[in-house]
């Protein structure tokens, strides 16, 4: 069993867009890819869960894109579990080029679910027993979301079946896309760094219509020099940013809510 994991994979035609260069939903397809890789070596993975009625559920994500790969670069994308923190089981990811330098950082929150009765479990015991890689941090700056009011509704998507995995419900990769899809195309395409934070609340089912909520954010970037603003992970120099969230339009209720940044 492997501490830390890594794959070696190259920057293929469906994981750009017209900047011939890594899409933010490709960079999450990679982080998603590695931790379950990662989850059945260390002998958690979806397979063994399944025996138990659990199921491993992405609820938050922290990830800043400091350097966007272009096509036919190969890259090294790591994943490794840090420990848990209240009913979160932490896993950090780092994406390095071809010359090792990090040009992606992030870290995610995973529940444990019990899949009959959709409540998460408690994951201290599963943790426990995994490489807690003590003091190997790859996102210091930890899950932030500073999420603005005044959002207006932009869109609605409906879960439709290339929406829906193995575990009955939206992917936690589709909302990204669906946050892609309603962001200006030339504002993504010209970023060159980007940071996103978002918060999983609630399950989509297959049919299920989810409204699309956004806003722009002026205050894009925290109080500090350059380089402080640097360490935690945010564009070096702001660009356009935006808040947003998925409602259910019949209750309101949020099934997600994100924070996007751009620059570079």
């Amino acid at each position: 069993m492997l501490d830390i994991w890594k794959e070696t994979t190259d920057i293929r035609f469906g994981c750009v867009d017209r900047s011939d260069r890594l899409t933010l939903a490709s960079v999450f397809n990679f982080f998603q890819e590695a931790a379950i890789s990662h989850a059945a070596d260390l002998g958690v993975g979806r397979d063994d869960l399944v025996k138990t009625g659990q199921a491993w559920i992405l609820s938050r994500l922290s990830l800043f894109i400091e350097r966007r790969a272009a096509y036919g670069e190969t890259v090294e994308v790591s994943t490794w579990p840090r420990r848990s923190e209240k009913l979160f089981a932490l896993r950090d990811y780092e994406i390095k080029d071809a010359q090792g330098k990090e040009i992606v950082r992030g870290r995610g929150g995973w529940l444990v679910l019990d899949v009959e009765k959709r409540r998460p479990l408690r994951v201290q015991q599963l943790v426990d027993a995994l490489p807690h890689n003590t003091g190997r941090d790859a996102f210091p700056a930890g899950l932030g979301l500073d999420l603005r009011e005044n959002l207006a509704k932009t869109a609605e998507r409906s879960a439709q079946y290339s929406d829906i995995d193995f575990y009955g419900h939206a992917n936690n990769a589709r909302y990204i896309q669906w946050i892609q899809d309603v962001t200006d195309m030339d504002i993504l395409t010209k970023a060159s760094q980007i940071r996103l934070d978002i918060n999983y609340l609630s399950e989509v089912m297959p049919g299920e219509t989810v409204e699309l909520w956004t806003a722009p954010v002026k205050d894009a970037v925290p109080e500090g020099t350059a380089d402080e603003i640097q360490k935690q992970d945010y564009p070096s120099t702001p660009g356009p940013s935006f808040a947003y969230e998925g409602k259910r339009p019949d209750s309101g209720q949020a099934v997600f809510r994100a924070e996007l940044r751009t620059g570079g």
